[in-house]
């Protein structure tokens, strides 16, 4: 059979990584998973309970496209709470996890064959998305200076029709503040391209809350997601902010690509939104976790990281170790059961000599992952 071109996107490595450390699992192996960017918590209870009584009372069928009214509601509630923000919940729309909200946004935004820009190291399905959609991604090379994010400088140059940024971002953990975001939106505005900004990771921050593009502009896609501060990945339940004017066209591309979110998941995520002890509970590991990383990882000899401002990675320079890093991840694997991301999923230019290292599970298996750590690098020579 035929074979499109759009079809020929790149793997997504992280899930070759866990299908590695999967198999050794399977042969009896205890693996510590510092690969995937999944809290290593379940969903809250108060959402398990909601979900549990709404499946006692009914049918869960078709919910409207762009969510269930009292889902929209709360999620606009949410941008007054964190950021002082008044959102009309008219342009709120309930996704299929943030993944449905990417490819709503490229497709209502974008015209084959556009450039849209993203900063390297990023997230690797912005990239395959938009290939698949018939877009062409724009690789921005970010500065350590810059804690790895794009500035203005980095894109006044080039030629593009959108820009995607992501703060906290995945997979450095660091963020834009105020000034740094309004300089880049002012940037698209003066050039006539788009601004997206992925926000899945608010909610986890360390030390400053996140800024949400809607404190700057309407003129933006805010997307988000209820799998990382809400613990709730396997969910696949999302959201997006448009401008009133956008809504009808993503509710008419929502309707043929998914009908809708799962209503199911719906459920759970509204109750999730008042699960405020446990979700906090969940930030004091994040943060204990980040401490235990930002002064372990150095005694194994990854000193090369900007210290993350929120979500749950470390992104280390390891050039001074290897020029593979894909291979290196591999060696670390087999050799002390500790699962890590190779940077090639992040930037294809640099990512050789570079590891991502996600905190998102136990406390317990973080120091064990670093005690592992420090004893493959020291066998090893470089500590």
């Amino acid at each position: 059979m035929r074979n499109s071109r759009r079809g020929a996107v790149d793997p997504f490595i992280v899930m070759d990584v866990m299908e590695a450390a999967r198999q050794a699992e399977e042969g009896g192996r205890h693996i510590i998973h510092m690969e995937v960017g999944q809290p290593g918590t379940a969903a809250p209870q108060g959402a398990r309970d909601a979900l549990a009584g709404a499946m006692s009372q009914g049918a869960l069928g078709y919910t409207v496209a762009l969510g269930i009214p009292e889902l929209r509601t709360r999620i606009a509630q949410l941008y007054g709470e964190w950021y002082d923000v008044d959102l009309n919940p008219s342009r709120v729309i309930v996704t299929p996890g943030s993944s449905g909200a990417f490819l709503l946004a490229f497709t209502a935004l974008f015209d084959a064959g556009e450039r849209v820009a993203i900063g390297a190291p990023g997230y690797p399905s912005y990239r395959q998305i938009l290939k698949a959609l018939s877009l062409q991604p724009l690789d921005v090379q970010t500065a350590p200076e810059n804690r790895l994010q794009p500035v203005p400088d980095d894109l006044r140059a080039l030629d593009f029709d959108g820009l995607m940024v992501a703060s906290p971002a995945n997979p450095t953990g660091t963020m834009l503040d105020a000034p740094a975001m309004g300089a880049l939106i002012d940037l698209c505005r003066e050039k006539n391209a788009e601004f997206i900004s992925d926000e899945i990771y608010h909610g986890i921050e360390y030390e400053a809350k996140a800024v949400t593009a809607l404190e700057l502009t309407d003129d933006c896609y805010v997307i988000n997601s209820f799998s990382k501060y809400f613990s709730m990945t396997g969910w696949r339940v999302g959201w997006m902010v448009v401008p009133e004017d956008h809504v009808r066209k993503i509710e008419r591309l929502a309707q043929n690509m998914f009908i809708c979110a799962s209503h199911a998941s719906q459920v759970a995520a509204l109750a999730a939104m008042e699960c405020h002890e446990e979700l906090e509970a969940n930030m004091a590991v994040y943060r204990a976790n980040r401490d235990l990383m930002i002064s372990g990882l150095p005694k194994a000899g990854f000193d090369k990281f900007a210290p993350p401002d929120g979500a749950f990675y470390v992104y280390v320079d390891v050039s001074a170790f290897t020029q593979d890093s894909r291979a290196f991840a591999g060696d670390i694997l087999a050799e002390a059961g500790v699962a890590v991301t190779p940077g090639l999923d992040f930037d294809p230019v640099r990512g050789h000599q570079t590891l991502r290292f996600s905190y998102a599970r136990s406390t317990a298996d973080i120091e064990d992952g670093l005690a592992r750590l420090q004893r493959f690098m020291a066998a090893r020579g470089f500590v």
